[in-house]
């Protein structure tokens, strides 16, 4: 019987958990489920069977985290474990039909959990897994393949046409995975991931799954504008687990779930299910309440179009700066270690009368408390009328409160933004101080891009990222670039720059992408400041020649007429190909600025 038909008449109940309730029963918290595909294949058919005997018609393969990465293992071992897993499921249905007195349907999907990817793992690499274990699928022939918590539909729109090329009638579900915001890990929100998988050609069932509870599903579906005619699936965790004696645990709350579900499925989805935390009794309940597996095809609520979507989009005043040509000039002010902002807020009065187009603020950089850059900018930004560009890092802040420290930006002003991963926690602090890194700075982007289109349509953030024009080889530097421009972002700023081989990069830089550059001044203001950027920032490059032009008995005024003069000479050198200047003024000096440009 085919899948797609039979779901256009009635609903269908998926299994729930594999990964958590594996652990529960085994008591083993940290146990992996897929092992046992290998290791203990009889517990994983008795799961299936628990769930088909719940009342679930769809069986997903006990394959979610079956990447090599997870596991550990060579691409012949990741063979042998996911047939395995697909013979387990095969046999638990045939079991599972003979001893059912009711005559009801079953399919199994292979189930494909997002793949992790280090650093060094090209795209490429991880699209020929994908293909890998999706080949797998269709020579076991399996109904389907369902590509479940991901967090984007950047592979699901490479993997689709593939399958569907080699085996059309196989049934694709693909379902994301958002937070309690309605945002998934990547920053992309739960409208834009539906409306995106809806115009995938070769979808036949999507929606979201994990990450919240049946309460936060139901309030974020029921504020989507669902796309009509289309096959739904919702499967919720069974709610927010608590830590107790090392193991994560669930509440059970299977009614409660239960009549959520009803709720979700009243909206118009077709498949509806449960993710982490739900157990057979989840499912026996869902089915229970839910009632006939028979109804009428249902088009989902068509909802009043965004009044915002039709607003008028405020140009960005420094943007449009870039655009008409001119060099902007951004300069770099270090907020203070303590309360004490006399010094910084002089300076920012004294830039105010100076070439400065608009003043950015580091966000504690090499990990060092300063002052929050956001809330300088602001106060800055109010008392001297300056424009701002706080920098924002991923290192401090959970998605949590990176959502409330931009919407607070935003509130206050602030539109222009350098949104960088962040510099490590130092190795002395690690005992007392961890870096978040939930996301890098790419995620950070989408994640603003998403805010953007979601809530700041007319006025929305524009930002920047960091170029470390220096890191790696060339195409690796280009090629994380243009993943930032996908992202949003609009202008780039350096590394300080010293060097012709420095000056060339950024040449060959700006051929192969189409953006805006601020080239980084940074004016050497002493011996000793010399000798540790050349020697302690390893993303800096200070040739011997540069360095040769300081020595240890030089006044304070000697130096920096020296480092006013090689920046003249670098931004000389910098003058055909930059869009603009970002001066990184050691310590302050704003006085250096009229050296620089010689007023």
């Amino acid at each position: 019987m085919d899948l797609k038909e039979y779901l256009r008449t009635h609903r269908v109940f998926p299994d729930g958990s594999m990964g958590t309730y594996y652990c529960s029963i085994m008591n083993q918290p940290n146990a992996i489920s897929e092992q046992a595909n290998l290791t203990a294949p009889e517990v994983i058919k008795s799961i299936h069977i628990d769930y088909i005997k719940a009342g679930a018609q769809l069986l997903r393969t006990n394959t979610f985290a079956a990447g090599r990465a997870v596991l550990h293992c060579t691409p012949k071992e990741q063979e042998r474990l996911i047939r395995a897993a697909c013979r387990i499921a095969k046999d638990a249905r045939d079991t599972a039909v003979n001893e059912l007195v009711e005559d009801r349907p079953i399919w199994i999907l292979g189930d494909i959990g997002p793949i992790s990817q280090d650093a060094e793992t090209t795209e490429e690499e991880l699209l020929a897994e994908y293909r890998h274990i999706c080949d797998l699928f269709i020579e076991e022939g399996l109904a389907g393949i369902h590509f479940e918590t991901f967090p984007s539909t950047y592979y699901i729109e490479r993997l689709v046409p593939y399958i569907k090329e080699k085996q059309p009638s196989m049934f694709l579900l693909t379902s994301f995975s958002v937070n309690k915001n309605g945002y998934s890990t990547l920053g992309i929100s739960a409208k834009r991931l539906i409306d995106k998988a809806g115009q995938i050609d070769g979808i036949d069932a999507f929606g979201l799954n994990c990450g919240v509870g049946s309460g936060h599903m139901l309030e974020i579906l029921g504020k989507l504008n669902l796309p009509e005619d289309c096959l739904l699936y919702a499967a919720p965790n069974a709610g927010y687990p608590e830590q107790m004696q090392n193991r994560m645990v669930f509440m059970d709350n299977a009614r409660y779930f239960a009549n959520n579900m009803k709720q979700i499925a009243e909206l118009g989805i077709s498949i509806t299910g449960g993710c982490c935390g739900t157990t057979p009794e989840y499912i026996a309940f869902l089915v229970e309440e839910i009632g006939s597996s028979t109804y009428p095809v249902l088009k989902h609520a068509k909802q009043n179009g965004d009044a915002k979507s039709g607003m008028q989009r405020k140009e960005n005043e420094f943007y449009q700066m870039l655009q008409s040509g001119k060099k902007v000039i951004a300069v770099e002010l270090d907020p203070p270690y303590d309360a004490d902002i006399d010094r910084v807020m002089e300076c920012a009065h004294i830039l105010k009368d100076s070439q400065a187009d608009i003043i950015t603020f580091a966000d504690s950089p090499m990990g060092r408390s300063r002052v929050d850059s956001v809330l300088m900018g602001i106060k800055i930004a109010e008392e001297t009328g300056l424009k701002v560009m706080p920098h924002i890092c991923c290192r401090d802040r959970n998605m949590i409160t990176m959502r409330s420290t931009l919407l607070g930006a935003y509130i206050h002003g602030i539109r222009n933004l350098l949104l960088v991963t962040g510099d490590p926690v130092p190795g002395e602090s690690r005992v007392s101080t961890t870096g978040v890194f939930d996301y890098n700075s790419v995620q950070l982007m989408d994640y603003v891009k998403e805010m953007n289109m979601e809530h700041f349509t007319g006025d929305p953030f524009c930002y920047g990222g960091a170029l470390n024009h220096n890191r790696g080889k060339l195409e690796r530097v280009v090629e994380r670039i243009q993943r930032k421009i996908d992202a949003g972002a609009r202008y780039f700023l350096t590394q300080p720059i010293y060097s012709i081989e420095d000056v060339e990069r950024i040449r060959a830089i700006k051929e192969k992408v189409d953006t805006k550059i601020l080239c980084g001044i940074m004016p050497l203001v002493s011996y000793k400041n010399a000798r540790f950027i050349k020697n302690e920032m390893p993303q800096i490059y200070v040739p011997e020649e540069i360095m040769n032009r300081y020595h240890p008995e030089m006044s304070r005024e000697e130096a920096e007429e020296v480092g006013a003069e090689i920046a003249r000479e670098v931004i000389q050198m910098l003058e055909p190909i930059a869009d603009g200047y970002y001066l990184m003024l050691p310590f302050n000096r704003v006085s250096l600025m009229d050296k620089i440009f010689r007023r």
